[in-house]
């Protein structure tokens, strides 16, 4: 009897260690159950956080194209007519160069009539965009705003690197600059 009774306590630890098996073995699987459902939601949370991050670069980067083409567009509208000026310049030239000649001449009604002509274009083409550079004897010569097209002996010290004569005006329609004035400086 001692036999069974042994055998009976064994089969009952071996049951009783069974079912401490099964149990832990259940209590791993929810564990993991619990970490693949966290992993999975985790996973869920990490696509989510990428795709925000990609649709938020997406729409700032159509924002800047949008103030980019308004910014184009405004330039375009302000320099549309730059060929139309830039073709007009000789005939604001060729007016200067009249209105020079016919003052050496007493033609005073010939001098009114082109001052009048001279001056409603000019004021068309100002209300346009199109303003003159000012440049004056005298002043320094700057590579940046000035063309250069010859330099001679200055005719005193004071005038070296200084602007000697204006040979042409120049002009800009807006903010750029469309033609610079051409100039003689001494050195």
């Amino acid at each position: 009897m001692s036999k069974k009774n042994d055998k009976t306590v064994k089969d009952e630890e071996l049951g009783a260690t069974a079912e401490a098996i099964k149990e832990e073995a259940k209590a791993a699987e929810n564990t993991e159950n619990a970490t693949a459902e966290v992993s999975v939601e985790e996973q869920l949370k990490e696509e989510l956080a990428k795709e925000k991050d990609k649709f938020l670069r997406l729409f700032a980067e159509f924002e800047n194209y949008k103030k980019r083409t308004s910014k184009e567009r405004v330039e375009l509208f302000k320099t549309a007519g730059k060929d139309v000026m830039v073709a007009m310049l000789p005939v604001l030239d060729d007016f200067d160069r009249a209105l020079t000649e016919i003052a050496k001449t007493e033609a005073e009604e010939l001098k009114k009539g082109v001052e009048l002509i001279s001056n409603k274009l000019r004021e068309t083409l100002k209300s346009k965009g199109l303003a003159e550079v000012q440049v004056n004897k005298g002043d320094t010569f700057d590579a940046e705003d000035h063309e250069a097209i010859t330099q001679i002996p200055a005719p005193s010290d004071d005038m070296k690197g200084k602007i000697i004569d204006v040979v042409e005006k120049g002009y800009t329609l807006g903010d750029k600059v469309i033609r610079y004035p051409k100039v003689v400086v001494g050195q």
